[in-house]
């Protein structure tokens, strides 16, 4: 399985890396400052599996790319998340923050040619 996971291409490692970075990052409000046994398990286990997964990633992709993708996304991802699940808004300065970062990540990927 291990040896299936390293052959990804680093896109997909860093996808599946984002989304359980997500997942741990949006249920720390359940661990009630780590004092639920089950809820911190499964933020610490999350993060286990994301970080691993970067690790896979960065063989393969450069740090700074591969981390600024997964700020970006992260951001935006978990954003959604606190407004979706905990009622949490966003005012004007903070949406056009998030818009500057996710523009940041898109001129990087397509004009830098650090990727390429």
């Amino acid at each position: 399985m291990l040896k299936l996971i390293t052959t990804l291409p680093p896109f997909v490692t860093l996808s599946v890396a984002i989304l359980f970075e997500i997942v741990a990052t949006s249920m720390m409000p359940k661990t009630q400052s780590f004092t639920q046994p089950i809820a911190t398990t499964s933020v610490l286990v999350c993060y286990a599996i994301s970080f691993y997964l970067l690790s896979i990633t960065v063989k393969s992709m450069p740090l700074g790319i591969a981390y600024a993708i997964w700020s970006a996304a992260g951001i935006l991802l978990v954003s959604l998340v606190a407004w979706m699940f905990y009622g949490q808004q966003l005012d004007l300065p903070a949406v056009i923050g998030m818009s500057l970062i996710v523009a940041g990540v898109v001129i990087i990927n397509v004009f830098s040619s650090v990727m390429h």
